[in-house]
């Protein structure tokens, strides 16, 4: 996995936050972001593919999301909601990321912006959006 992509992800979790928090529009978010990480290296065809395409299928993504939480959507952090609509996107859309990297991804994540605790959270949850939407993935590693 490529340092780019990295930095991809962790700003499309700070541009979903913002999309959440402040319903600001994707584009203006798309554009700030854009300006900031100018200079970086990041993979900026990747954080554009997500940031449109996670809050284009939000629903879906929570309707996932749902059966795997002991709280209801509400009660989840802010910062950890955008981290799992991330990896659930992932795991759902992009079979080219082996989904312990997505997993791993997340957690690494959620370490650096969630909660003290919230990495437990986010890899329980993951671990179960793993075994259902990549189940032969899951079984084939287990063997």
């Amino acid at each position: 996995m490529s340092h780019a992509r990295k930095q991809a992800r962790k700003a499309v979790v700070q541009a979903l936050y913002q999309w959440q928090m402040a319903a600001q529009n994707i584009s203006e978010i798309e554009g700030q972001f854009k300006d900031e990480y100018a200079t970086s290296k990041m993979d900026f065809e990747y954080f554009s593919e997500l940031l449109h395409a996670i809050p284009s299928n939000v629903s879906e993504l929570d309707d996932l999301i749902k059966p795997c939480v002991d709280r209801t959507m509400d009660d989840v952090n802010p910062v950890e909601l955008a981290i799992l609509r991330l990896a659930t996107f992932e795991l759902k859309n992009r079979l080219d990321i082996p989904y312990r990297v997505v997993i791993n991804e997340g957690v690494d994540l959620t370490k650096r912006f969630g909660a003290d605790k919230g990495h437990k959270f986010v890899n329980s949850v993951l671990d179960k959006l793993a075994k259902s939407l990549r189940e032969g993935e899951v079984a084939a590693k287990k063997k």
